[in-house]
């Protein structure tokens, strides 16, 4: 397993409001999962699990019943859920985001002191979870694994060793306000900024790189997207795979008989990447950990 978020910290909460009594934030460690949805699951389990090597872990039927969701597990604490259940072709492939954090209820409490509508529910899989809404419109969990949920109670097993990635380093998606963005995930839940770019040098960023505030996983602002197709939106509603050499994954890949449209290339972060798409459109970014020419726009921060 990868990734500094696996070790689970011991800290009680972060201080952000001054004086007595103020609420703190907990942690909030890394990515913990992004749930898709699909319309044909059939596709998507070869999508995910043949091609990427996942195993699926569990599946689950969500309240309501007649939905069952289905997890690949990249490691003991990421996941990528898809579900059943898109509509029609004008609809977000994106169902949510989700975040680790080790307090659920005191992120709730935490998130009601800054004025942050926030529901505390218990997961299906067994999880604790705060669930709100961005200025977007975007759902965004923070879960915390709790001792009996399957996550935990499955640690150290489901991990193929066909796994394409072992890491979630980012999950993005479109941000049509960046300062109201700021305000929710900058100045209440602590993350901050480590690189920006875009098309062009001088140009205004087309993305921004906001890493958590106690780990080294990040939100990816995807920025001046205006009236996205579906298929645009699956572009920049995306998850990024952290692997070794995009070369080698890349030939396994076709090895394994997955047809890409596209050979790798090096990003304007100065990085190596290969872009895969689902079969719903949703793009998984395969990508190398260090840039191996100078990113554009700006430098990435530690």
């Amino acid at each position: 397993m990868t990734g500094s978020h696996l070790i689970m910290p011991l800290v009680l909460g972060i201080t952000i409001v001054g004086g007595a009594g103020a609420q703190q934030r907990p942690p909030i460690l890394g990515v913990a999962h992004i749930a898709l949805k699909t319309n044909d699951l059939a596709a998507a389990r070869a999508f995910y699990g043949k091609y990427l090597g996942y195993e699926e872990a569990f599946s689950l039927s969500l309240p309501g019943g007649g939905i069952e969701m289905t997890f690949f597990k990249v490691n003991d604490r990421q996941y990528i859920e898809v579900l059943p259940g898109l509509k029609d072709e004008t609809e977000d492939r994106l169902s949510h985001i989700a975040f680790e954090t080790t307090n659920a209820e005191q992120m709730r409490a935490y998130l009601a002191s800054r004025g942050v509508p926030a529901t505390l529910r218990t997961l299906p899989d067994g999880n604790a979870s705060v669930v709100i809404r961005d200025p977007d419109g975007h759902t965004v969990e923070f879960v915390q694994y709790m001792p009996e949920s399957l996550e935990i109670r499955n640690a150290g097993r489901f991990l193929a060793a066909s796994r394409i990635s072992e890491h979630i380093g980012h999950v993005g998606f479109t941000v049509s306000d960046r300062a109201a963005a700021d305000r929710l995930f900058k100045d209440i839940l602590g993350f901050r900024e480590v690189w920006h770019g875009g098309f062009t040098d001088d140009g205004p960023p087309n993305w921004v790189a906001m890493r958590v505030p106690e780990g080294h996983d990040h939100l990816e602002y995807m920025l001046e997207v205006r009236n996205p197709s579906p298929r645009t939106l699956g572009v920049m509603n995306h998850l990024c795979l952290i692997v070794p050499s995009v070369d080698a994954s890349y030939k396994t890949l076709l090895a394994r008989g997955m047809k890409i449209a596209d050979p790798p290339k090096i990003g304007r972060d100065g990085k190596w990447q290969l872009n895969l798409y689902d079969p719903n459109f949703t793009r998984a970014e395969l990508m190398e950990p260090k840039p191996v020419q100078k990113p554009c726009c700006s430098p990435f921060l530690e």
